[in-house]
């Protein structure tokens, strides 16, 4: 655990007060956040496409080309032919790799949309 506080603590993501380890705020969430980012960096080091992170509020789509397993959970990665997006996965695309897809995110929770979207033609 000494071990645990230390590392928290030179991240920057604790602080030590009498000899406790006093978490950062949003601590999961930032973590996610460095997660996502590596992944994104090596995904865009494998594949030449820019990594673009998905907001919430946000509409992403693109063709679902795989999922990734993260210590932050699984997301799908959604290739827009330029460049892509990590979304939570759920088990309802499970099987649509190679199909084109729309992530609507708000508020942490993801609706799926499968087809191409309307307007937009490919």
């Amino acid at each position: 655990m000494k071990e645990r506080a230390d590392f928290l603590t030179d991240e920057g993501l604790a602080e030590q007060r009498g000899g406790r380890a006093i978490l950062a705020r949003n601590l999961l969430r930032t973590l996610r956040n460095r997660d996502l980012q590596k992944a994104g960096q090596d995904i865009a080091a494998e594949t030449g496409l820019e990594y673009r992170p998905a907001a919430d509020g946000q509409r992403v789509s693109g063709v679902y080309r795989r999922s990734v397993m993260l210590a932050s959970g699984r997301y799908a990665v959604l290739d827009d032919g330029v460049g892509f997006s990590l979304v939570p996965w759920q088990p309802a695309i499970g099987r649509r790799v190679g199909q084109q897809l729309t992530a609507a995110i708000r508020s942490g929770r993801i609706n799926w949309e499968f087809g191409k979207r309307p307007g937009l033609a490919r």
